[in-house]
């Protein structure tokens, strides 16, 4: 292997030469305490930065082995250095800037979530290192300017791998404060089926964000206060003990008046799916991991979904056993998004009526006796609700701030007020007596696995099909755009590059009209758990720009892809 001297030599040797020489620096590079690697090579100073990695040996990182033999522990400890490495090059910003990029140095920045990353990586049995990053080669114009890009090399890179990357560089405490939490969240999400629960909120959580374009706490926030009657208190590894409330598996309903924090408590739930950081406010709300949120998503594409039990008897006869439109309405859209969440097995059901097709969710009495049910193809949410906590044991927890029919349904009532919550479900079943009415009875349901066979689709696998990211809420592959504005638990910008890649790898690698989309979800899922991102493209060159997508939201944008086509068994 080559040394840094013979790197040091080669730049020397090239300076001032045309940009494309720098394409001779490819390669790996052994330094003093780790291997550097230029993986990629920018071919014009204004083009997208180079791709460059760092191995470091897992005795010469020097991490004790408790800190990465577990994954949840793993993925926290690469947290912790990322955010530490990350910070260290923002500290430079640039070095001396040129053309373009010149001098730019960049890594994945974690939000509030803590992800498993493809931007860096722990081995699981020798505690290895190796973090991918970018750097703008720097240019005066297009000449090549070797004496810059020394000094990222040479200097300032070696001191950012020293502060952020050994196990000397930080406090014995730092490190175990880190394993304690990702243990502490572990557990109680370990524990929420065997206690009954779909969720937990700890008592003192900090709920509301700084703003709508802010994940960070909002200051002077009021604290989280569980009722009584729903306070659990959960045992921790460390010893000790957290109070909180758990919401019991069924229905819950949560109720209260506009601004006093009913969709910030389901907002909450919702990113409860993932581990947050400490001092976020929320590292101890956790969530069912299989937790989907539902809402009306008008325009999005159906394929071949079964939603005949919401939607059936259609005036042009046709066929929702297995149905199909590139433009589904607000009742279309919500009936598959809950049929596609209850196939591939979610455990919990979010759902805010703010953001719901009315006329799916429910339907007045009024307006039954004048659209009699022989007219009306929409069977309501409202009287599946029962069934599919029952039958299919997914529980439901749903945010109205105008129907007051769910009160006859739901198994507990929370009322919010400024922020807090409050058990009123006795007083408000007492107050529903007077208006009550009968429903019709519901006969019991099943749900199979998603039957639907996705199909190849031969153009998408092509070697020069390339994918683009249009920020967290869209991306494109060939020119075609998959719109997931409405699959609301992405946290990240960098989980929507992933879903992008996983995709195309799904339609060359796995999709082959005979596997059901359950059983190709299955195989993807498998090698996730497994081997993170280092199955893409062979291992080689894997971005370092990825973060790790539930199989719940690489299902979602699957469903949404217009070139995605699928038999129906």
């Amino acid at each position: 292997m080559k040394t840094d001297r013979d790197l040091k030599l080669l730049l020397n040797e090239i300076d001032h030469r045309g940009y494309p020489a720098y394409k001779e620096t490819r390669g790996s590079y052994r330094f003093r305490d780790y291997i550097l690697n230029i993986e990629h090579v920018q071919g014009d100073p204004f083009a997208a930065p180079s791709k460059l990695s760092i191995v470091i040996d897992g005795r010469t990182a020097g991490f004790p082995a408790e800190c990465y033999g577990k994954k949840h522990r793993r993925i926290a400890l690469a947290d912790l250095l990322l955010r530490s490495f990350g910070r260290t090059l923002s500290d430079n910003g640039r070095i001396h800037a040129g053309s373009g990029k010149s001098g730019l140095i960049a890594c994945s920045r974690p939000g509030q979530e803590i992800l498993e990353r493809s931007a860096l990586v722990i081995g699981e049995n020798d505690g290895q290192v190796l973090v991918r990053f970018e750097v703008g080669f720097p240019a005066a114009g297009r000449s090549i300017r070797s004496g810059e890009l020394i000094k990222i090399l040479f200097d300032f890179l070696p001191e950012a791998v020293r502060k952020s990357l050994f196990y000397k560089a930080y406090k014995p405490s730092v490190i175990s404060d880190r394993m304690e939490l990702c243990d502490s969240q572990k557990a109680i999400r370990d524990a929420l089926s065997e206690r009954g629960l779909a969720a937990f909120v700890a008592d003192g959580a900090i709920l509301p964000r700084e703003s709508g374009v802010s994940a960070r706490p909002m200051r002077g926030a009021v604290p989280f206060i569980s009722p009584k009657s729903l306070s659990v208190t959960m045992e921790l590894p460390n010893g000790k003990t957290i109070t909180g409330m758990g919401i019991r598996k069924g229905i819950t309903l949560i109720i209260g008046g506009g601004y006093h924090g009913k969709s910030t408590l389901l907002k909450a739930l919702e990113m409860g799916v993932y581990d947050h950081i400490r001092g976020d406010g929320r590292e101890f709300v956790i969530t069912d991991p299989t937790a989907v949120k539902i809402r009306a998503e008008d325009g999005r594409s159906v394929r071949g979904t079964d939603i005949s039990m919401f939607i059936s008897n259609l005036p042009n006869r046709k066929d929702t056993k297995a149905f199909y439109t590139e433009d589904a309405s607000g009742s279309t859209s919500e009936a598959a998004n809950v049929v596609e969440a209850l196939s591939m097995g979610s455990g919990l059901l979010l759902i805010d009526e703010d953001t719901c097709a009315t006329n799916f969710m429910v339907r007045d009495a009024l307006m039954q006796k004048v659209v009699r049910r022989d007219r009306e193809p929409i069977t309501p949410f409202i009287e599946k609700m029962r069934s599919i906590s029952g039958d299919l044991r997914t529980s439901i927890v749903l945010v109205a701030g105008s129907q007051g029919e769910f009160f006859h349904t739901a198994d507990t009532i929370l009322l919010m007020e400024n922020y807090v919550p409050v058990d009123i479900t006795e007083e408000a079943r007492a107050t529903a007596q007077a208006f009550s009415k009968e429903r019709p009875v519901q006969s019991p349901m099943e749900m199979e696995n998603d039957r639907r066979i996705p199909l190849k689709n031969a153009r998408m696998c092509g070697d020069r099909v390339k994918t683009k990211v249009l920020g967290k809420d869209a991306f494109l592959t060939d020119h075609e755009t998959v719109d997931i504005r409405y699959v609301e638990q992405v946290a990240d910008i960098e989980q929507t590059a992933a879903i992008a890649k996983l995709l195309l790898y799904l339609h060359r690698n796995v999709f082959d009209g005979k596997k059901s989309l359950a059983e190709c979800m299955d195989i993807l899922k498998k090698l996730l758990d497994d081997k993170g991102f280092e199955f893409l493209d062979g291992g080689r060159n894997v971005p370092g720009n990825l973060a790790m997508p539930r199989i719940e939201e690489i299902c979602a944008a699957v469903n949404r892809c217009r070139w995605t086509e699928m038999n129906c068994r």
